[in-house]
């Protein structure tokens, strides 16, 4: 029986556009994260979710998949061997650190916080950091050609660095003991992409209220994650 296709697995049809591939992915990965409320929480069912996404959420990987699915490719040229060996000693690191986290629940913290906590939220930061200094340079004159590419790479960047983080917060299951960083990390997650939707409506309609609207988002997501770092001062 032939396995499931990344299509399948979001739940969408191979047509979807990336727009519907991004809003497919939330929803499910709402509904099936371990640390949801949902009954219907799984770890393997958010680990195929997130396999799924990070193929084809990704244009270049999703054509070449495509191609592989059809025969076309033997491989994909996008991913260099550079990266695949750093992926490859990262999954090992991940899996040492989840190996020896089973000896003890203090480990098993210590390597949430270490390996997932730390990284996601060094990539919030990244995010965060240059907003009030890009939207300065944009009020100059948002209908510049050259100020607007500049806000739009912005956004780009920051949705990369959105992906890495929604991808290494979802690689290890969290301690019940941080259970309540985890909440606050996926919440700032959520209202981030939420920010970044409201930003990227401002440079196709150029309304202000989208501006305000991000930014206030972007504030909510400051204040959650002064309160996470509150909580894991607590815990170390």
């Amino acid at each position: 029986m032939p396995s499931e296709t990344h299509y399948q697995t979001l739940e969408i049809h191979e047509t979807a556009t990336q727009a519907e591939i991004k809003r497919a992915y939330r929803r499910l990965a709402k509904q099936f994260h371990p640390d949801s409320q949902s009954t219907q929480a799984s770890h393997d069912r958010i680990a195929r979710i997130n396999t799924a996404y990070e193929v084809i959420g990704d244009p270049s990987r999703r054509t070449v998949y495509d191609q592989q699915r059809q025969g076309f490719v033997a491989a994909d040229p996008v991913e260099s061997a550079t990266n695949r060996a750093k992926r490859t000693a990262e999954a090992q690191q991940v899996y040492r650190y989840a190996r020896e986290a089973t000896q003890s629940s203090e480990a098993r913290e210590d390597a949430w916080l270490k390996l997932v906590y730390g990284p996601v939220d060094r990539l919030l930061g990244k995010i965060m950091s240059p907003l009030r200094a890009e939207i300065r340079k944009l009020s100059a004159d948002p209908f510049d050609d050259e100020l607007m590419e500049g806000f739009m790479a912005y956004l780009e960047q920051g949705r990369t660095w959105l992906g890495q983080a929604q991808g290494k917060f979802n690689s290890m299951a969290n301690p019940a003991s941080t259970a309540g960083v985890a909440a606050d990390v996926y919440h700032c997650l959520g209202l981030l992409e939420d920010g970044l939707d409201e930003l990227e409506r401002f440079t196709m309609s150029y309304e202000e209220s989208y501006i305000h609207t991000g930014e206030e988002l972007f504030r909510r997501v400051k204040q959650i994650r002064a309160e996470a770092k509150e909580r894991v001062k607590r815990l170390v």
